[in-house]
């Protein structure tokens, strides 16, 4: 596995992998500034509510869970739909609170890489 230093985009064989876009949509960045400062927000089709009890921020995509975020842990569900969208929003959620983990897709199935090792995406693993 090799890198390009210019766009941090890894090459494996001939699976396509970028870890870091550098182009973050608005709602993700929205998503994550609502997430660290704790606060209730909805924007299009994503929402982030947080329990007052607990301080556990979970994130909705179309109504579905997708991610719960604590100080201890990070919890990452697919909602019932492996999507781009849904991969997208817990890609933008792991680049900020897990950096070192990340969902991809390889031949149609997902997989949650850890430090470059990986691992069969398991809905409601803590990461």
């Amino acid at each position: 596995m090799s890198q390009d230093p210019k766009t941090g985009v890894f090459f494996y064989g001939i699976l396509l992998i970028v870890k870091e876009s550098p182009t973050m949509r608005k709602i993700e960045r929205q998503m994550n500034t609502a997430i660290r400062e704790r606060r209730n927000w909805a924007g299009s089709n994503t929402t982030v509510m947080i329990n007052e009890n607990n301080n556990k921020a979970k994130v909705y995509l179309h109504g579905n869970l997708i991610a719960e975020v604590c100080d201890e842990f990070v919890a990452i569900f697919d909602g019932g739909w492996q999507s781009v969208t849904t991969k997208s929003r817990l890609n933008a959620l792991l680049d900020e609170f897990r950096p070192h983990v990340g969902v991809v897709q390889r031949n149609f199935d997902w997989f949650i890489v850890v430090r470059n090792k990986y691992f069969p995406f398991i809905s409601g693993s803590l990461v």
